[in-house]
Protein backbone atom coordinates (compact mmCIF):
# COMPACT_ATOMS: atom_id res chain seq x y z
CA UNK A 1 0.00 0.00 0.00
CA UNK A 2 2.88 2.53 0.97
CA UNK A 3 4.89 1.49 -2.34
CA UNK A 4 1.24 2.53 -4.09
CA UNK A 5 0.87 5.68 -2.65
CA UNK A 6 4.42 6.89 -3.43
CA UNK A 7 3.96 5.90 -7.03
CA UNK A 8 0.68 7.63 -6.95
CA UNK A 9 2.09 10.73 -5.76
CA UNK A 10 5.27 10.68 -8.23
CA UNK A 11 2.60 10.30 -10.64
CA UNK A 12 0.83 13.53 -9.79
CA UNK A 13 3.65 15.24 -9.30
CA UNK A 14 5.33 14.22 -12.94
CA UNK A 15 2.05 15.66 -14.33
CA UNK A 16 2.02 18.91 -13.16
CA UNK A 17 5.49 19.36 -14.02
CA UNK A 18 4.30 18.37 -17.09
CA UNK A 19 1.55 20.76 -17.20
CA UNK A 20 3.53 23.73 -16.35
CA UNK A 21 5.98 22.77 -19.12
CA UNK A 22 3.09 22.73 -21.57
CA UNK A 23 1.87 26.55 -20.04
CA UNK A 24 5.08 27.92 -21.52
CA UNK A 25 6.37 25.98 -24.48
CA UNK A 26 2.36 26.03 -26.23
CA UNK A 27 1.94 29.80 -24.97
CA UNK A 28 1.04 32.10 -28.32
CA UNK A 29 2.13 34.97 -26.14
CA UNK A 30 5.62 32.94 -25.12
CA UNK A 31 6.32 32.05 -28.78
CA UNK A 32 6.50 35.70 -29.73
CA UNK A 33 9.93 36.55 -28.46
CA UNK A 34 13.06 34.65 -26.92
CA UNK A 35 12.36 33.11 -23.80
CA UNK A 36 14.55 31.36 -21.01
CA UNK A 37 12.51 29.58 -18.42
CA UNK A 38 13.86 27.36 -15.42
CA UNK A 39 12.54 26.29 -12.03
CA UNK A 40 13.97 24.57 -9.51
CA UNK A 41 12.85 22.62 -6.31
CA UNK A 42 15.78 23.41 -3.97
CA UNK A 43 14.40 20.09 -1.62
CA UNK A 44 14.78 17.94 -4.15
CA UNK A 45 17.48 19.84 -5.99
CA UNK A 46 16.20 18.98 -9.18
CA UNK A 47 14.81 21.53 -12.12
CA UNK A 48 11.37 20.81 -12.62
CA UNK A 49 11.55 23.09 -15.78
CA UNK A 50 14.52 24.32 -17.99
CA UNK A 51 13.79 26.35 -21.61
CA UNK A 52 16.84 27.87 -23.06
CA UNK A 53 18.27 27.57 -19.37
CA UNK A 54 21.89 28.26 -20.82
CA UNK A 55 21.07 30.32 -23.17
CA UNK A 56 22.38 34.28 -22.62
CA UNK A 57 19.70 36.98 -22.13
CA UNK A 58 19.57 40.83 -21.79
CA UNK A 59 18.49 40.76 -17.91
CA UNK A 60 17.71 44.39 -17.49
CA UNK A 61 17.20 45.28 -13.56
CA UNK A 62 17.67 41.53 -12.85
CA UNK A 63 21.02 42.80 -12.52
CA UNK A 64 20.16 43.85 -9.25
CA UNK A 65 20.61 40.36 -7.72
CA UNK A 66 24.16 40.20 -8.60
CA UNK A 67 24.86 43.82 -7.11
CA UNK A 68 22.79 42.85 -4.12
CA UNK A 69 24.88 39.63 -3.74
CA UNK A 70 27.72 41.49 -3.95
CA UNK A 71 26.99 44.15 -2.00
CA UNK A 72 25.65 42.16 1.01
CA UNK A 73 28.73 39.84 1.25
CA UNK A 74 31.13 42.44 1.06
CA UNK A 75 28.96 45.24 3.04
CA UNK A 76 27.15 43.24 5.10
CA UNK A 77 24.16 44.64 6.58
CA UNK A 78 24.85 46.85 9.02
CA UNK A 79 26.07 50.69 8.41
CA UNK A 80 27.78 51.61 5.95
CA UNK A 81 30.98 54.02 4.99
CA UNK A 82 29.73 57.30 4.02
CA UNK A 83 33.39 59.22 4.50
CA UNK A 84 36.85 58.60 3.76
CA UNK A 85 38.49 61.27 6.56
CA UNK A 86 41.98 62.16 7.52
CA UNK A 87 43.05 64.80 10.73
CA UNK A 88 46.23 66.58 9.48
CA UNK A 89 46.97 69.33 11.89
CA UNK A 90 44.42 72.06 11.73
CA UNK A 91 42.37 70.18 8.24
CA UNK A 92 40.11 67.57 8.08
CA UNK A 93 40.50 65.98 4.58
CA UNK A 94 38.06 63.92 3.29
CA UNK A 95 36.63 62.34 -0.22
CA UNK A 96 33.71 60.45 -0.66
CA UNK A 97 33.10 56.36 -0.25
CA UNK A 98 29.95 56.53 -2.97
CA UNK A 99 27.85 56.70 0.16
CA UNK A 100 24.35 58.07 -1.99
CA UNK A 101 22.25 58.47 1.40
CA UNK A 102 23.45 61.76 2.53
CA UNK A 103 20.58 64.24 2.20
CA UNK A 104 19.17 61.79 -0.44
CA UNK A 105 15.30 62.61 -0.40
CA UNK A 106 14.29 59.21 0.98
CA UNK A 107 17.05 58.60 3.60
CA UNK A 108 17.79 62.55 4.60
CA UNK A 109 20.99 61.20 6.38
CA UNK A 110 22.85 63.53 7.87
CA UNK A 111 25.59 61.76 9.31
CA UNK A 112 28.51 63.65 7.14
CA UNK A 113 27.17 66.98 6.90
CA UNK A 114 27.03 67.05 10.93
CA UNK A 115 30.19 65.62 11.45
CA UNK A 116 31.70 68.32 9.07
CA UNK A 117 29.99 70.92 10.78
CA UNK A 118 30.85 70.25 14.17
CA UNK A 119 34.73 69.79 13.14
CA UNK A 120 36.69 72.68 14.32
CA UNK A 121 39.69 72.17 11.34
CA UNK A 122 39.40 73.68 7.90
CA UNK A 123 37.45 71.63 5.48
CA UNK A 124 39.11 70.02 2.32
CA UNK A 125 37.32 67.85 -0.39
CA UNK A 126 39.98 65.33 -2.04
CA UNK A 127 38.77 65.70 -5.86
CA UNK A 128 38.17 61.84 -7.06
CA UNK A 129 35.38 62.53 -9.30
CA UNK A 130 37.93 61.19 -12.10
CA UNK A 131 37.17 57.79 -10.45
CA UNK A 132 34.05 57.65 -11.87
CA UNK A 133 32.05 58.18 -14.72
CA UNK A 134 28.56 59.69 -14.67
CA UNK A 135 27.00 57.29 -17.12
CA UNK A 136 27.54 53.51 -17.12
CA UNK A 137 28.97 51.90 -19.93
CA UNK A 138 26.28 51.44 -23.43
CA UNK A 139 23.14 53.95 -21.57
CA UNK A 140 21.88 56.42 -23.71
CA UNK A 141 22.60 60.32 -23.77
CA UNK A 142 19.03 61.28 -24.26
CA UNK A 143 18.53 59.53 -20.54
CA UNK A 144 20.00 62.82 -18.92
CA UNK A 145 16.65 64.39 -18.09
CA UNK A 146 15.27 60.96 -16.41
CA UNK A 147 15.34 59.74 -12.50
CA UNK A 148 16.55 56.03 -13.83
CA UNK A 149 19.68 57.64 -15.12
CA UNK A 150 21.36 59.89 -12.28
CA UNK A 151 24.52 60.30 -12.37
CA UNK A 152 26.83 58.24 -10.55
CA UNK A 153 29.35 60.03 -8.36
CA UNK A 154 32.23 59.76 -5.86
CA UNK A 155 29.91 61.89 -3.08
CA UNK A 156 26.75 62.11 -4.03
CA UNK A 157 24.38 64.44 -2.09
CA UNK A 158 21.02 65.01 -1.96
CA UNK A 159 20.51 61.72 -4.04
CA UNK A 160 22.34 63.83 -6.95
CA UNK A 161 18.27 64.70 -8.17
CA UNK A 162 16.13 67.77 -7.44
CA UNK A 163 12.69 66.70 -5.69
CA UNK A 164 9.42 68.41 -6.98
CA UNK A 165 7.00 67.47 -5.18
CA UNK A 166 3.08 68.68 -4.33
CA UNK A 167 -0.14 67.33 -1.94
CA UNK A 168 -3.21 68.05 -2.96
CA UNK A 169 -3.55 70.79 -0.56
CA UNK A 170 -0.67 73.42 -2.33
CA UNK A 171 -1.06 75.36 -4.24
CA UNK A 172 2.13 75.48 -6.05
CA UNK A 173 4.85 72.79 -5.45
CA UNK A 174 8.09 72.21 -3.02
CA UNK A 175 11.56 72.07 -4.32
CA UNK A 176 14.30 70.07 -2.76
CA UNK A 177 16.83 70.87 -1.92
CA UNK A 178 15.67 74.45 -1.68
CA UNK A 179 18.83 75.77 -3.60
CA UNK A 180 17.82 74.69 -7.02
CA UNK A 181 14.96 76.95 -6.61
CA UNK A 182 16.56 80.00 -7.99
CA UNK A 183 17.66 77.99 -11.00
CA UNK A 184 13.52 77.07 -12.20
CA UNK A 185 11.64 79.03 -14.33
CA UNK A 186 8.07 78.29 -16.27
CA UNK A 187 8.35 77.34 -19.52
CA UNK A 188 5.84 78.59 -22.38
CA UNK A 189 3.24 76.47 -22.87
CA UNK A 190 1.71 74.63 -20.74
CA UNK A 191 1.21 70.83 -22.01
CA UNK A 192 -1.53 68.74 -21.14
CA UNK A 193 0.33 67.27 -18.18
CA UNK A 194 2.86 68.54 -15.48
CA UNK A 195 6.30 67.71 -16.36
CA UNK A 196 10.24 68.65 -15.41
CA UNK A 197 13.02 69.87 -17.92
CA UNK A 198 16.26 70.41 -17.47
CA UNK A 199 18.62 71.93 -20.17
CA UNK A 200 21.38 69.15 -21.00
CA UNK A 201 24.28 70.94 -20.35
CA UNK A 202 23.39 73.34 -17.07
CA UNK A 203 21.74 72.62 -14.05
CA UNK A 204 18.96 74.85 -15.10
CA UNK A 205 15.28 73.72 -14.89
CA UNK A 206 12.10 74.88 -16.72
CA UNK A 207 8.57 73.43 -15.70
CA UNK A 208 5.05 73.75 -17.25
CA UNK A 209 2.48 73.16 -14.08
CA UNK A 210 -1.49 73.37 -15.62
CA UNK A 211 -3.82 73.65 -12.49
CA UNK A 212 -4.26 70.41 -10.69
CA UNK A 213 -5.15 69.47 -7.50
CA UNK A 214 -3.26 66.17 -7.26
CA UNK A 215 -0.21 65.40 -5.55
CA UNK A 216 3.36 64.36 -7.16
CA UNK A 217 6.38 64.21 -6.76
CA UNK A 218 9.31 64.32 -9.14
CA UNK A 219 13.18 63.43 -9.04
CA UNK A 220 15.06 65.04 -11.55
CA UNK A 221 18.76 64.24 -12.05
CA UNK A 222 21.51 67.31 -11.21
CA UNK A 223 24.36 67.61 -13.28
CA UNK A 224 27.55 66.65 -10.97
CA UNK A 225 31.46 67.64 -10.01
CA UNK A 226 33.47 67.62 -7.72
CA UNK A 227 33.06 71.93 -7.53
CA UNK A 228 29.93 71.63 -7.63
CA UNK A 229 29.92 69.37 -4.73
CA UNK A 230 32.00 71.48 -2.65
CA UNK A 231 29.80 74.18 -3.32
CA UNK A 232 26.83 72.46 -1.86
CA UNK A 233 28.97 71.00 1.40
CA UNK A 234 29.41 74.67 2.03
CA UNK A 235 26.14 75.48 1.55
CA UNK A 236 25.15 72.95 3.84
CA UNK A 237 27.42 73.24 6.12
CA UNK A 238 28.42 77.03 6.69
CA UNK A 239 31.77 76.36 6.33
CA UNK A 240 34.30 76.51 3.44
CA UNK A 241 34.99 73.54 2.05
CA UNK A 242 38.10 73.54 -0.40
CA UNK A 243 38.62 71.73 -3.33
CA UNK A 244 42.35 69.73 -3.41
CA UNK A 245 44.14 67.31 -5.98
CA UNK A 246 45.14 65.33 -2.89
CA UNK A 247 46.14 62.24 -4.74
CA UNK A 248 48.82 61.65 -2.09
CA UNK A 249 46.41 61.19 0.67
CA UNK A 250 43.90 57.80 -1.63
CA UNK A 251 46.88 55.94 -0.59
CA UNK A 252 47.14 56.43 3.24
CA UNK A 253 44.63 54.71 5.51
CA UNK A 254 41.86 56.59 6.08
CA UNK A 255 39.25 56.82 8.82
CA UNK A 256 35.70 55.73 8.09
CA UNK A 257 32.28 57.25 9.10
CA UNK A 258 29.20 55.08 9.38
CA UNK A 259 26.49 56.41 8.31
CA UNK A 260 22.80 54.90 7.13
CA UNK A 261 22.02 51.24 7.60
CA UNK A 262 22.71 49.26 4.32
CA UNK A 263 19.45 47.04 5.16
CA UNK A 264 17.74 50.42 4.14
CA UNK A 265 19.26 51.12 1.09
CA UNK A 266 19.08 47.11 0.04
CA UNK A 267 15.07 46.90 0.66
CA UNK A 268 15.06 50.21 -1.62
CA UNK A 269 17.40 49.49 -4.40
CA UNK A 270 15.52 46.28 -4.69
CA UNK A 271 11.86 46.94 -4.28
CA UNK A 272 11.42 49.68 -6.23
CA UNK A 273 14.40 49.24 -8.53
CA UNK A 274 16.45 52.39 -8.01
CA UNK A 275 19.47 52.37 -10.74
CA UNK A 276 21.11 55.28 -9.07
CA UNK A 277 21.16 53.08 -5.05
CA UNK A 278 22.27 50.28 -7.38
CA UNK A 279 25.66 52.08 -9.08
CA UNK A 280 26.30 53.53 -5.72
CA UNK A 281 26.62 50.13 -3.65
CA UNK A 282 29.06 48.76 -6.38
CA UNK A 283 31.20 51.85 -5.49
CA UNK A 284 30.97 50.95 -1.82
CA UNK A 285 31.87 47.97 -2.39
CA UNK A 286 34.79 49.17 -4.42
CA UNK A 287 35.79 51.32 -1.76
CA UNK A 288 35.38 49.12 1.25
CA UNK A 289 38.29 46.58 -1.02
CA UNK A 290 40.65 48.63 -1.93
CA UNK A 291 39.65 52.24 -1.31
CA UNK A 292 39.26 52.82 -4.98
CA UNK A 293 36.02 53.75 -6.41
CA UNK A 294 35.70 51.57 -9.51
CA UNK A 295 32.84 49.66 -10.62
CA UNK A 296 34.74 47.18 -13.00
CA UNK A 297 37.21 46.57 -10.07
CA UNK A 298 33.84 45.78 -7.51
CA UNK A 299 32.27 43.53 -10.62
CA UNK A 300 35.52 41.66 -11.32
CA UNK A 301 36.05 40.75 -7.50
CA UNK A 302 32.45 39.48 -7.38
CA UNK A 303 32.71 37.51 -10.03
CA UNK A 304 36.54 36.26 -9.28
CA UNK A 305 35.68 35.68 -5.35
CA UNK A 306 31.97 35.17 -4.84
CA UNK A 307 30.42 33.78 -8.57
CA UNK A 308 33.14 32.27 -9.86
CA UNK A 309 30.64 28.99 -9.42
CA UNK A 310 28.28 30.12 -11.37
CA UNK A 311 27.39 27.49 -14.66
CA UNK A 312 28.17 30.60 -17.17
CA UNK A 313 30.49 33.37 -16.71
CA UNK A 314 28.30 36.84 -16.13
CA UNK A 315 28.63 38.97 -18.72
CA UNK A 316 28.01 42.36 -16.60
CA UNK A 317 28.83 45.98 -16.91
CA UNK A 318 27.05 48.14 -14.72
CA UNK A 319 25.20 47.83 -11.17
CA UNK A 320 21.49 49.31 -12.24
CA UNK A 321 21.05 46.91 -15.78
CA UNK A 322 20.86 49.66 -17.38
CA UNK A 323 23.48 48.52 -19.68
CA UNK A 324 22.19 46.19 -22.59
CA UNK A 325 25.62 44.93 -22.35
CA UNK A 326 24.74 42.75 -19.56
CA UNK A 327 23.86 39.40 -20.07
CA UNK A 328 23.23 36.57 -18.25
CA UNK A 329 21.58 32.62 -18.17
CA UNK A 330 18.77 31.47 -16.62
CA UNK A 331 20.73 28.65 -14.92
CA UNK A 332 23.11 31.16 -13.58
CA UNK A 333 20.27 33.17 -12.17
CA UNK A 334 19.15 30.12 -10.80
CA UNK A 335 22.29 29.51 -9.15
CA UNK A 336 23.03 32.90 -7.61
CA UNK A 337 19.25 32.96 -5.99
CA UNK A 338 20.47 30.29 -4.48
CA UNK A 339 23.63 31.30 -3.07
CA UNK A 340 21.58 34.08 -1.98
CA UNK A 341 19.12 31.64 0.16
CA UNK A 342 22.07 30.13 1.50
CA UNK A 343 23.63 33.11 2.82
CA UNK A 344 20.77 35.43 3.56
CA UNK A 345 17.70 34.90 6.12
CA UNK A 346 14.63 34.52 4.54
CA UNK A 347 12.22 37.04 6.29
CA UNK A 348 15.35 39.27 5.51
CA UNK A 349 14.97 38.14 1.99
CA UNK A 350 11.15 38.87 2.27
CA UNK A 351 12.07 42.32 3.59
CA UNK A 352 14.04 43.40 0.73
CA UNK A 353 12.23 41.67 -2.36
CA UNK A 354 9.40 43.46 -4.27
CA UNK A 355 6.41 41.12 -2.60
CA UNK A 356 3.78 40.10 -5.09
CA UNK A 357 0.57 42.23 -4.86
CA UNK A 358 1.73 44.09 -2.09
CA UNK A 359 5.09 45.87 -2.59
CA UNK A 360 7.86 47.24 -5.05
CA UNK A 361 7.30 46.70 -8.87
CA UNK A 362 5.42 43.90 -8.41
CA UNK A 363 2.60 45.49 -5.97
CA UNK A 364 -0.06 45.13 -8.93
CA UNK A 365 0.91 42.18 -10.31
CA UNK A 366 0.94 38.05 -8.70
CA UNK A 367 -1.15 38.95 -6.18
CA UNK A 368 -1.95 35.89 -3.66
CA UNK A 369 -5.75 34.91 -2.70
CA UNK A 370 -7.59 36.95 -0.28
CA UNK A 371 -6.30 37.14 3.43
CA UNK A 372 -3.09 34.85 2.02
CA UNK A 373 0.76 35.78 2.56
CA UNK A 374 2.15 37.11 -0.95
CA UNK A 375 3.28 34.10 -2.73
CA UNK A 376 5.98 35.30 -5.22
CA UNK A 377 9.36 37.66 -3.78
CA UNK A 378 11.15 38.27 -6.87
CA UNK A 379 12.73 40.79 -8.78
CA UNK A 380 12.01 42.87 -11.96
CA UNK A 381 13.16 43.36 -14.96
CA UNK A 382 12.56 45.87 -17.83
CA UNK A 383 14.02 47.53 -20.78
CA UNK A 384 13.25 47.90 -24.35
CA UNK A 385 12.15 44.95 -25.51
CA UNK A 386 13.60 43.09 -22.50
CA UNK A 387 11.33 41.58 -19.62
CA UNK A 388 12.29 39.64 -16.52
CA UNK A 389 11.10 38.09 -12.84
CA UNK A 390 13.45 35.65 -10.95
CA UNK A 391 13.24 35.37 -7.20
CA UNK A 392 11.57 32.48 -4.84
CA UNK A 393 7.42 31.11 -5.38
CA UNK A 394 6.18 29.95 -1.94
CA UNK A 395 3.39 27.11 -2.87
CA UNK A 396 0.43 26.17 -1.31
CA UNK A 397 2.11 22.41 -0.02
CA UNK A 398 4.74 24.84 1.68
CA UNK A 399 7.60 24.78 -0.55
CA UNK A 400 9.73 27.84 -1.85
CA UNK A 401 11.27 27.02 -5.22
CA UNK A 402 13.73 29.72 -7.32
CA UNK A 403 12.36 30.54 -10.43
CA UNK A 404 14.07 32.70 -13.27
CA UNK A 405 12.54 34.12 -16.32
CA UNK A 406 14.16 36.16 -18.81
CA UNK A 407 12.17 37.49 -21.99
CA UNK A 408 14.10 39.26 -24.94
CA UNK A 409 12.96 40.61 -28.45
CA UNK A 410 9.06 40.73 -27.67
CA UNK A 411 7.18 43.67 -29.56
CA UNK A 412 4.10 43.13 -27.82
CA UNK A 413 3.26 45.03 -24.59
CA UNK A 414 4.86 43.84 -21.35
CA UNK A 415 1.36 43.33 -19.96
CA UNK A 416 0.76 40.57 -21.85
CA UNK A 417 3.49 39.15 -20.93
CA UNK A 418 3.04 39.96 -17.32
CA UNK A 419 -0.27 38.06 -17.44
CA UNK A 420 0.92 35.30 -19.06
CA UNK A 421 3.77 34.24 -16.44
CA UNK A 422 1.29 35.81 -13.76
CA UNK A 423 -1.07 32.60 -15.02
CA UNK A 424 2.10 30.41 -14.98
CA UNK A 425 3.28 31.39 -11.66
CA UNK A 426 -0.17 31.09 -10.08
CA UNK A 427 -0.48 27.54 -11.57
CA UNK A 428 3.17 26.73 -10.09
CA UNK A 429 1.59 27.99 -6.83
CA UNK A 430 -1.73 26.26 -6.41
CA UNK A 431 -0.75 22.89 -7.82
CA UNK A 432 2.77 21.74 -6.96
Amino acid sequence: MKRLLLALLILASSCTVSKINKSITKSSVFDKGHLGFMLVDPSKDKALVSINEDKYFIPASNTKLFTFYASYSVLGDGKINGLNYLEKGDSLIFWGTGDPSLLHPDFMDSTVVDFLRNSERKLFLVNTFDQVDAFGPGWSWDWYNAYYATERSAFPIYGNVVRFSKDSTQSGFDTYPAYFEPKLSPAPGPPSFLTFQRDRFENEYQYFTPESSHSFERDIPFITSAAFTAELLSEKTGKKVTLIAGEKYLSQNPKKLQTAPADSIYAQMMKISDNFLAEQLMLLVSDQLNNRLSTREAIDYAKENLLNDLPDEPMWYDGSGLSSRNMFTPRSIIALLEKIRAEVPLEKIKAYFPAGGESGTIRSWYPAEEGQPPYIYAKTGTLSMSNALSGYLVTKSGKILHFSCLMNNYQIPSSELKTELQKVLYFIHDKY
